[in-house]
């Protein structure tokens, strides 16, 4: 049971789900940066790989819903699947990425840890294995919105899904409509 009361069957409104259930207020702007950080076009950067960066980010953080939500995510947008992204999660340096997406999960990983460890040779090692400013931009963007996500799912201590396949069913609902919520 979360911290406080949703007010709704908290089984059917795992994680996040239920807060945003809970306060409609706030989830429409929560969703729309979701929609634009994770979902909406991009000039470079897939789907997939921004939902790595943000469930590499939720890993660090050590949100189990967030962590395994986005890892579902971007293993459902990913060539490598699931195996890509546990590997990924598990040794970023030996993982098969890209150097460039490499220098960009590193960017993410030291915005997890604080904005502070982002420094220039960060920076100007992405930026010689090809990164753009957007796309770091991006990065420290998606990383800073995870963890507050994290920390906003953690703090009212929600409930994770009863049924795991319940990660890979909403990977197809992400993968297909996004995070903007109608009706």
């Amino acid at each position: 049971m979360a911290h406080i009361n949703l007010g709704l069957d908290e089984e059917n409104f795992p994680g996040i789900t239920g807060l945003l259930t809970f306060r409609q207020e706030t989830a429409a702007p929560l969703n729309a940066l979701a929609e634009a950080l994770l979902h909406a076009p991009h000039p470079t950067l897939s789907p997939g790989e921004r939902e790595l960066i943000a469930a590499y980010v939720s890993g660090l953080n050590e949100c189990v819903f967030c962590a395994t939500s986005h890892s579902a995510f971007a293993a459902a947008q990913l060539d490598g699947g699931m195996t890509l992204v546990s590997q990924v999660r598990a040794d970023l340096d030996s993982a098969p990425v890209s150097p460039k997406l490499r220098g960009l999960l590193r960017i993410a990983g030291a915005v997890q840890e604080s904005g502070r460890k982002v420094t220039a040779s960060l920076v100007e090692a992405a930026r010689a294995d090809g990164a753009t400013d957007l796309e770091i931009h991006d990065a420290v963007l998606i990383a800073a919105a995870f963890c507050m996500f994290n920390r906003y799912v953690d703090g009212l201590g929600t409930r994770l899904p009863v049924d795991p396949i319940a990660y890979e069913e909403a990977a197809g609902r992400v993968k297909t409509i996004g995070y903007v919520r109608t009706g």
